[in-house]
């Protein structure tokens, strides 16, 4: 899509500090880190989010989850790390494409949600 920030990511119309990129996905750091680390992995076809996987694209989530697994060992996070992907405004998702956090570099408290 023209006005997806994360399309234009992936196309290189938007510099951003990637971790890794191929055919199909691209990961970089986020620009607003959460967590010591903290980068995302997205698919580079526009999806807009995890409630548009469907049996056509399904092979690029597989292929987004085999690049967080390579990075999670080049960049020796064996202690552990944290996968989200939010769907929707009510779940605040902000760009409306598909794409998955991945943060770790410190112990991550087992609540996802504050009270």
């Amino acid at each position: 899509m023209s006005d997806c920030i994360f399309c234009k990511i992936a196309a290189g119309e938007i510099p951003s500090n990637k971790l890794y990129e191929d055919e199909n996905v691209v990961a970089f750091h986020d620009i607003s880190p959460q967590a010591p680390v903290h980068f995302l992995v997205i698919p580079r076809a526009h999806i807009p989010g995890a409630a548009a996987v469907t049996p056509e694209n399904s092979h690029l989530v597989a292929k987004c989850f085999e690049v967080i697994a390579m990075l999670a060992e080049r960049e020796n996070l064996a202690g552990g790390f944290r996968v989200i992907t939010n769907n929707g405004a009510d779940a605040g998702q902000t760009v409306h494409h598909l794409h998955f956090h991945v943060l770790a570099g410190r112990k991550l408290g087992e609540k996802l949600l504050r009270d």
